[in-house]
């Protein structure tokens, strides 16, 4: 029960990696803050989680907003008494295309909701972790930005590195205080970010050193091992769990 009793934010629950780890997180004992856009995805998988006998409180929002995450981080404290950790899944890759055809629209928007979101989310987030002694705070960032540059996705790429960054400095800035800020790189993985074509997922598969995606469940390992206290001493931290995609050239 590596979470026991801990109350910890996710967003980009209604599915896929959020979805996995707010299973897994409950499952270690967590007391939950569901986040996303999407109303009934989320009021059933709080309900599915109530039936295992823990606790799951939702809230449907845009994480492009700062108010979204004020009203996150207080039913979090309203529901559970504070904040404990935050898993900062949500985002999107916006319309894809070289930068000289991309729109201002789609680049603003992208890089709202990935990086100006994640700034948003600490700037709430890490008060209310500062109140209870300390806490974890992780952002999902991509290996997109970090180690290649895929074609057309030149927001995402910027807006996920720029997420780095922001982990680092914010490391800097609370690690007396307790608070351990990292990012979680993960490779191709099987949800509906990824669609179903089968022909870009052979090719995605060929990208990494395993050969294949991961489940979201394996990446949801990864987060909880850094917003637990199994990763005490990690803090800065740019956590690739890419099935080798970082090193693979064949």
């Amino acid at each position: 029960m590596r979470l026991d009793g801990k109350t910890i934010i996710i967003t980009g629950a209604s599915s896929g990696i959020g979805a996995a780890a707010a299973e897994l997180f409950a499952a270690e004992g967590a007391n939950l803050v569901l986040g996303a856009r999407r109303e009934v995805e989320q009021a059933n998988l709080a309900g599915k989680i109530g039936e295992t006998g823990r606790k799951a409180k939702w809230l449907a929002g845009d994480i492009a907003e700062a108010g979204y995450h004020k009203a996150l981080v207080d039913l979090a404290t309203s529901a559970f008494g504070g904040l404990d950790g935050a898993f900062n899944n949500a985002g999107t890759t916006g319309n894809m295309g070289p930068i000289p055809d991309m729109t201002t629209e789609t680049w603003e928007r992208v890089i709202a909701t990935n990086l100006t979101g994640g700034f948003h989310a600490a700037r709430h987030q890490i008060p209310a972790m500062k109140a209870r002694g300390g806490g974890s705070i992780v952002f999902t960032s991509s290996f997109v930005g970090h180690t290649i540059g895929l074609p057309g996705m030149g927001a995402y790429a910027a807006s996920k590195a720029g997420l780095i960054g922001l982990v680092q400095v914010l490391a800097a800035e609370h690690g007396a205080e307790g608070i351990r800020a990292n990012a979680l790189l993960p490779g191709g993985t099987k949800t509906a970010m990824a669609g179903d074509d089968a022909s870009f997922h052979d090719w995605v598969k060929g990208l990494h050193a395993l050969k294949r995606m991961a489940e979201p469940e394996e990446i949801a390992r990864a987060a909880l091992f850094l917003v637990c206290d199994d990763s005490s001493f990690v803090t800065g931290s740019a956590l690739m769990a890419d099935g080798g995609n970082s090193i693979n050239k064949t």
